[in-house]
């Protein structure tokens, strides 16, 4: 498996692994996280324009899309009920999808990022049983909690590379 950008050409096969995450998450007890489309065509669109937008591909086949950037995240300004690992920067991941369970798709996408930032946040939805599993399985820490907005409350988690 390698990581690559995101480009044009990837569109359509990104947004097929979004629409099956959508319909996964739902089945898996978790339908409040992403809703109506989310993530649109836009959002995706923006994020490949931005560079910020990456792929999980082997051969000709991508197994995974996910946001990446090493960047500040306003929403994690604020965390209740806990409190980050540290105040350096950092990468975050958001939208982190792949094409089914079980291949270590995650755990690898999750790897490479933090390879190139050493300190990785990131946050999911309290219904998210499968990526809660998944980010304690890769020594992510629980944090404490942060809202987009006013009520959508997630789970924040951070892991720093040792």
């Amino acid at each position: 498996m390698e990581i690559r950008k995101t480009g044009l050409e990837d569109m359509d096969a990104a947004m097929a692994i979004y629409a099956a995450a959508r319909a996964f998450m739902a089945d898996s007890g978790n339908p409040h996280q992403w809703t109506n489309g989310y993530p649109s065509r836009e959002t995706v669109l923006g994020d490949i324009e931005t560079g910020k937008s990456h792929v999980c591909v082997e051969g000709d086949e991508i197994l995974g899309v996910f946001y990446f950037a090493q960047e500040d995240e306003p929403v994690y300004h604020r965390i209740l009920e806990g409190a980050w690992l540290d105040d350096r920067p950092y990468g975050v991941v958001h939208r982190i999808a792949v094409a089914g369970p079980g291949k270590g798709i995650v755990s690898f996408c999750l790897g490479w990022c933090l390879d190139r930032c050493g300190s990785l946040r990131i946050d999911t939805h309290r219904d998210n049983a499968p990526m809660r599993k998944a980010l304690l399985k890769n020594g992510f820490h629980y944090c404490g909690l942060v809202y987009y907005g006013e009520t959508e409350e997630r789970l924040a988690f951070q892991r720093l590379r040792s």
